[in-house]
């Protein structure tokens, strides 16, 4: 075959090249295909972040017990010394009772003044007593009695007063009237013909140029007067139909219609006094002679003023009085209705509600004076059961707050002894809270509060631990010494904080940073569901982030994120053949830090 094969040496090449090529081809199709990466993500969340330590041990006796003061003072006396053997009921120490004494008197005096009161509510009322509310209603009622007599004098005034006013307003809008339309200023002057009214005479002595200024003031001034005109001859109308000895409901309103008809004459005046000073400055700027009769207007004008100004302030008064008497009236009629149910109640004795009210208060002080004396009593500290002076935490004259240590005492208490490792064990402090279950007690889970830890740790086999005490919160019969228990001691906690999956976390030496997902608030939204992954239409951006607390499942994120931005938490890459956990490596560079970093993105 061989020699076959030499003497046909060129089918050969070309056969070989047929199996070269297709098995190039082969591989391409079936192995050669790229791979599209698939991301898992998650958001930045805000959250509470707490960090515990774990440890187990057993359940143990202690022998060893504080004794607490309950209240603040100084200590006036110890009762006790080390190693002392005690019974319960010994007086172990006192604090200063001289406040506490004091609050017990304080609170036996309010206490002795409430039942005074409710003995003196209970006593009929006495002469003096009857005759002072008697007279506070007498004297209310002469209050009203002359408040009503004012009133009346109020209304009489009111009639006098507008009569007063009508001694003057026909004269006041007889002249008003001529300002505008009489023909005072033609007859008077021989260069203004006589058949035309003042008013005609004011817009012909304007160059036809300068008019329109002039029909401002005409206009308002002729307004002015027809509503004072208008108003004045309904008001005169009411006038003359009443009297003095008219209803007060007629004076009234005719008071206050004259009020206004004066206001709008008192308009009209100020609108012609405008209208004439406007004159007298164009004839001036000209140097024209002023009509005698323009002055003669502007002199009425001013007295006219003076008298309506004085009529108003007149109506205003009288106004004013009415009303304030009509309050007085009512007023008075609120006294005297207070003070005919005071007198009622004198002679009537106190009802229930008020004999209640007083009882109430009396049982208030009894509380009060209980509470005083359980104060003074804890000044007093004893041993509630027995046993030996460990040890005096105080002194005679120490100052001491609600829950200070006086004396260790040794007794038989259920405590945990846990072991922690030297990593773990700097964490922990005496005071910290902890969460207590037991191997044999599955459904039982209890708090408590670390009593003690210890300084000089145990090496067993190479490793550290160091033990730590714990005061069960809880003294549950089924616990039993000897007891396996596990303890979870909170060593951090944060609420409202930024966290992120630890997995989401990538780190280079000192610095940390994220893979951030940028997308609109919708792909977000598919991003969270899909928690199989999704591929990205552009790779994430390497964000550097600054962290926080952590433990073991979430990490705070301090700076660099927001609530809501979405980041990778794991990449996934499927293999034609099997699912496997393979390792990429990528060389970049991410601002704000210095050398090139490597990831390694471990997707499954």
């Amino acid at each position: 075959m061989l020699k076959k094969l030499f003497k046909h040496k060129f089918i050969t090449f070309l056969i070989l090249i047929l199996i070269m090529a297709g098995g190039y081809f082969g591989y391409n199709k079936f192995y050669g295909k790229q791979v599209s990466v698939r991301y898992v993500t998650a958001a930045a969340e805000k959250g509470t972040l707490i960090v515990s330590v774990s440890g187990s041990g057993q359940v143990a006796v202690s022998d060893q017990a504080d004794i607490k003061s309950k209240v603040a003072g100084e200590i006036a006396y110890i009762g006790v010394k080390n190693g002392q053997e005690i019974k319960a009921g010994t007086l172990l120490a006192k604090i200063d009772t001289r406040d506490a004494e004091k609050a017990v008197r304080d609170a036996e005096t309010a206490l002795e003044t409430a039942k005074l009161e409710l003995e003196e509510l209970l006593s009929p009322a006495d002469e003096l007593t009857l005759y002072q509310a008697e007279n506070s209603l007498t004297q209310a009622e002469e209050s009203k009695q002359k408040a009503e007599d004012n009133i009346e004098k109020a209304y009489e005034d009111a009639f006098n007063t507008v009569t007063n006013t009508f001694l003057d307003l026909p004269t006041i809008i007889t002249g008003l009237r001529d300002v505008l339309y009489s023909y005072e200023i033609g007859e008077s002057e021989i260069t203004v013909s006589r058949y035309q009214d003042n008013i005609g005479a004011y817009r012909n002595s304007f160059f036809s140029e300068d008019r329109y200024k002039l029909e401002t003031f005409i206009e308002d001034a002729e307004n002015n007067y027809k509503i004072a005109r208008k108003n004045y001859n309904q008001n005169f109308e009411n006038y003359k139909n009443a009297s003095r000895y008219s209803e007060k409901e007629t004076i009234e309103t005719l008071l206050n219609e004259t009020l206004e008809t004066t206001k709008s004459i008192a308009e009209t005046v100020k609108s012609e006094t405008n209208l004439l000073d406007f004159v007298v400055d164009y004839f001036s700027s000209r140097d024209w002679k002023v009509y005698s009769k323009i002055t003669e207007y502007q002199s009425d004008l001013k007295t006219y003023t003076g008298k309506i100004n004085s009529h108003i302030l007149s109506l205003l008064s009288i106004q004013r009085s009415l009303q304030d008497n009509r309050e007085a009236i009512v007023n008075a009629e609120r006294t005297i209705k207070e003070k005919e149910l005071s007198l009622a109640k004198l002679k009537a004795g106190p009802d229930e509600l008020e004999i209640r009210a007083k009882k109430i208060a009396i049982q208030q002080k009894e509380d009060v004076l209980t509470t005083a004396k359980q104060n003074l009593a804890d000044c007093y500290i004893y041993s509630s059961f027995d046993g030996v002076v460990a040890e005096t935490k105080v002194k005679k004259g120490d100052l001491v707050s609600a829950g200070t240590v006086i004396a260790s005492i040794i007794t038989k208490q259920k405590i945990a002894e846990i072991s922690l490792n030297e990593v773990d064990v700097v964490k922990v402090k005496v005071g910290q809270k902890t969460t207590l279950t037991f191997d044999a007690l599955p459904d039982l889970s209890i708090s408590g509060k670390v009593i003690e830890v210890n300084t000089v740790g145990q090496v067993s086999q190479g490793v550290v631990s160091y033990g730590v005490k714990i005061a069960l919160d809880t003294q549950d019969e089924r616990i039993k010494s000897g007891m396996s228990i596990t303890a979870d001691i909170i060593t951090d906690a944060k609420q409202d904080v930024l966290v992120l999956p630890n997995s989401a976390i990538k780190s280079q030496g000192n610095s940390y940073y994220v893979e951030l997902v940028e997308a609109s608030e919708e792909m977000k939204q598919q991003l969270l569901a899909n928690v199989s992954g999704v591929i990205l239409s552009q790779p994430p951006k390497l964000q550097p982030v600054e962290t926080g607390l952590s433990n073991d499942l979430s990490t705070e994120i301090i700076s660099g994120l927001k609530e809501g931005d979405i980041v990778v938490t794991s990449t996934i890459t499927p293999n034609t053949s099997q699912t496997t956990q393979t390792q990429r490596t990528q060389g970049f560079q991410i601002p704000g830090m210095g050398g090139q970093m490597r990831i390694m993105r471990i997707s499954r």
